[in-house]
């Protein structure tokens, strides 16, 4: 089921995912960096729970999130574990202010 939305939290919610997608280019080369990792953990997070909450369609139409094995693989690092905490707080996150149930356990 796809829902379409004019809803403007919506729209903001994948405005931000924009935005964090873009400011976090080139995280995985930059081990350095831990908040670049948070960042685009966050937005892949938050648009993995646009999608299961029925909007993956305005998901798709902004950005594509990433293939989440590129960073899975660097889990056990401190980088990959700040992509992790970002990856669920996004998600966490964008089901609490959509007024919904997060998935258990968070994915």
């Amino acid at each position: 089921m796809t829902q379409r939305s004019e809803d403007p939290l919506i729209t903001r919610l994948l405005e931000l995912a924009r935005e964090l997608t873009e400011e976090s280019e080139g995280y995985l080369d930059r081990q350095d960096d831990a908040q670049l990792w948070y960042n685009r953990g966050y937005a892949n997070g938050m648009l993995g729970a646009l999608q299961a909450l029925g909007y993956g369609a305005e998901a798709n139409a902004v950005i594509e999130s990433d293939c989440y094995d590129a960073a899975r693989d660097q889990a056990h690092l401190p980088w990959g574990k700040a992509y992790e905490h970002g990856r669920e707080m996004g998600v966490r996150e964008t089901y609490e202010v959509t007024g919904n149930s997060p998935p258990t356990p968070i994915a």
